[in-house]
């Protein structure tokens, strides 16, 4: 199984540090996790948010290839329907040749109402631009020239160059929650960045099979925020209010954007020290505790939900980056080994 770490490089406004010096501390924390063990440093967008939430990736994927040497680094995930394919796919060929071939591009339709309105771009056309993206980048790294006429792009003879240093292109990845997006996924051969919920897995395995494709095929990273310290009662106390803060933005976007039914529960939550008291009814059920219990957590989880990428959110918003360096190094120590 292939173990990686989630930086979304939020910075909010109750523990803020200027920018640069928080990119940086955050920087030296992805290098750290290449000499931990880690497999794979994800990046994560959004856009207009208080707390600075990552909004351009590829840059931070250019600096992580020039600071590490082994570690992979894939993109969880890029909202396409914002961006120009044709220049994702330049930029993420650059970013493959600069890695020397260790770069994963992972898409996704995007939900929040605030990014489509920022960006001009109507939500409701946000599956149509997503499809037509990927067939773009696709065809854009593998045909030479490459031509195509569609509602949103109308291309003329595109020769890429450079192409990516993976043959015949970097992995691509599509999250998806919907059935729409998930059946997308798979008859669009992607692989799949999934939450952690059987349901959806199961869904995107199905749809692999009904386009004549074998799940063993096609990887399944899922996504769990966890964080673990030597006690239960200090990685909560260590958590909490990191969590809180991030669990409540999560659940005002997702209940803004009305795509997820019954979101509106993930966004009215208890005080920052009454969340441990039921983590399972928390969004993504929060893996807290000593690196035992997470462990059990990760076992009975890897059993029930196929996954071939662990995606670990250990990097809280706000949190102190010497606690989570600490939390890095107790899972690279007492957990990682279990799980490879």
């Amino acid at each position: 199984m292939d173990i990686g770490l989630l930086f979304p490089f939020r910075n909010p406004p109750q523990w803020r540090k200027p920018f640069p010096q928080f990119y940086a501390e955050q920087l030296r924390q992805a290098q750290a996790a290449e000499e931990l063990g880690y497999d794979t440093i994800w990046l994560t967008e959004h856009h207009f948010a208080e707390d600075g939430y990552s909004p351009s990736l590829l840059p931070i994927a250019g600096t992580l290839s020039a600071m590490t040497s082994r570690v992979r680094i894939g993109t969880f995930l890029i909202l396409l329907p914002l961006h120009n394919a044709v220049r994702v796919a330049e930029d993420a060929a650059t970013v493959d040749i600069l890695s020397n071939g260790r770069f994963d591009l992972g898409l996704g339709q995007g939900y929040a109402l605030a990014e489509f309105a920022g960006y001009g771009i109507p939500r409701k056309e946000r599956g149509s631009r997503m499809e037509e993206g990927v067939t773009v980048i696709q065809g854009i790294w593998t045909q030479d020239p490459f031509s195509y006429e569609g509602k949103h792009y109308q291309l003329k003879d595109i020769r890429l160059q450079p192409k990516p240093a993976q043959s015949p292109h970097p992995p691509v990845w599509i999250g998806a929650n919907a059935p729409k997006a998930v059946e997308r996924a798979a008859r669009l051969g992607c692989h799949f960045l999934g939450g952690g919920t059987s349901e959806v897995q199961e869904a995107y395995d199905a749809a692999l099979r009904r386009h004549g494709r074998d799940p063993k095929d096609y990887h399944a990273a899922q996504l769990r925020w966890a964080y673990v310290a030597p006690s239960h009662d200090q990685a909560w106390d260590e958590a909490q209010d990191h969590l809180h803060y991030m669990l409540s933005w999560y659940g005002r976007w997702l209940s803004e954007a009305k795509d997820f039914p019954g979101a509106e529960q993930f966004g009215q939550l208890p005080p920052p020290a009454e969340l441990r008291e039921h983590p399972e009814r928390l969004l993504a059920s929060p893996m807290i505790g000593t690196p035992e219990e997470v462990g059990r957590e990760i076992e009975q989880f890897t059993r029930e939900v196929r996954t071939t990428h662990l995606v670990l959110g250990m990097h809280l918003p706000g949190l102190d980056p010497a606690k989570s360096q600490r939390s890095m190094e107790l899972f690279a120590k007492e957990v990682i080994p279990g799980l490879h």
